[in-house]
């Protein structure tokens, strides 16, 4: 329902007056009324301004941060994943042949250096050695024979002698009564004759000497076992010792030993045939491949972090050793040759290796992966 206003008439309007305190004072209750209502508006926008500051501020360290990380240490370090764990690798063979007669290690065993792996049926190479040993014997026996031969030939040479001697004197005694004539000139031409018989027969007995003294190598005082013959047996006989010894085959280092399944009892060995691989353990390093554009800044003797993909979250540490001297594609069975018309640029790689100076308690196999980080920082 409309109420009807009319204007007040002459005199019906009476007009108030209000102080300003009284002013106040009225619109206080509402105005406080007013403010505790808007005061839980004011606390979000106070909250999320402080979240934004934050934000603001972090954004901006984190950024520094990070930053300033790679400012420190960009170029610093040169890195690859083409690395691999290297080991030596021995190829296990026999040096004499035969028939196996024992196999006293398996698949994937441990070895230390001397360890019997298998053996060769030892009886043909101990009649060999008998053999060379009865040689060397009789060779010690000729040398004697040779030293009464030389002997036999100075005592001829000095009955020869003494003949000759005789042969003279009676030559020079018939030739003096001859020329006086007192003998017969037939007398004479008879002591002449055996006068040059003796000196045939001093000359032979000179010869036979000296091939008596060359047959004891030109020293007649020598001794038996510096003698030629007699030292070709003692060869000999140190040839059949060896290959008796090496009818049992030993490990030649420390290491694994594997590839053995296929060794039997009975089986016949070739001399040279390679029957086992052992790897020696004791021996580790890095091959890494780095690209011929890194080599700029590493050089022998910096320092390096290893990291096998066997072990993840575990650095190893290690030295580089040395550079190759060629990059690997110049070390292929066929280099490739790049004098065609259609050649293409590759970047080549050059192996370099790293020595492993601590691996802890981690047993590095020979071909697991590695990613290596060369530290180019100077030291000190």
């Amino acid at each position: 329902m409309n109420a009807r206003v009319t204007e007040p008439g002459p005199g019906e309007a009476i007009p108030v007056t209000l102080e300003k305190s009284d002013l106040i004072a009225k619109t206080a209750p509402a105005a406080a009324a007013a403010e505790p209502a808007a005061a839980p508006a004011a606390a979000p926008k106070k909250k999320r301004s402080g979240k934004r500051l934050a934000l603001m501020v972090s954004v901006p360290v984190v950024l520094a941060a990070v930053g300033g990380y790679f400012f420190l240490s960009g170029g610093r370090y040169v890195e690859t994943d083409n690395a691999y764990v290297q080991q030596p690798k021995v190829a296990i063979s026999a040096d004499v042949a035969g028939r196996v007669i024992s196999v006293a290690v398996h698949d994937n065993e441990a070895v230390t250096a001397g360890q019997v792996l298998f053996a060769i049926d030892p009886e043909p190479y101990q009649i060999a050695l008998d053999q060379a040993n009865a040689a060397l014997a009789s060779a010690r026996v000729n040398v004697e024979q040779l030293r009464v031969a030389y002997g036999t030939a100075g005592a001829q040479l000095e009955a020869a002698k003494s003949t000759l001697a005789i042969r003279q004197e009676e030559f020079d005694r018939k030739s003096t009564l001859t020329q006086q004539g007192l003998s017969a000139n037939a007398s004479l031409d008879d002591a002449k004759l055996a006068l040059q018989t003796a000196h045939t027969q001093v000359s032979l007995a000179e010869q036979q000497q000296a091939g008596a003294a060359a047959a004891l190598a030109g020293n007649p005082d020598i001794a038996i076992d510096e003698h030629p013959a007699v030292r070709t047996a003692q060869a000999a006989v140190a040839a059949a010792e060896r290959n008796l010894a090496k009818a049992t085959v030993i490990a030649p280092a420390d290491g694994i030993v594997s590839q053995v399944a296929s060794l039997n009892v009975g089986q016949f060995v070739a001399t040279g045939t390679t029957i086992a691989s052992l790897i020696e353990t004791t021996s580790t390093w890095i091959e890494a491949n780095f690209k011929e554009t890194q080599l700029a800044g590493i050089t022998p003797g910096m320092p390096v972090e290893i990291k096998i993909d066997a072990y993840p979250g575990v650095a190893f540490e290690g030295k580089l050793e040395s550079i190759g001297a060629a990059t690997g594609a110049q070390f292929a069975l066929i280099p490739a040759q790049n004098a065609t018309g259609n050649w293409v640029k590759v970047t080549q790689r050059v192996p370099v290796r790293i020595e492993v100076t601590g691996a802890g308690d981690k047993p590095l196999r020979a071909g697991m992966s590695a990613v290596v980080a060369v530290d180019t920082k100077p030291a000190g």
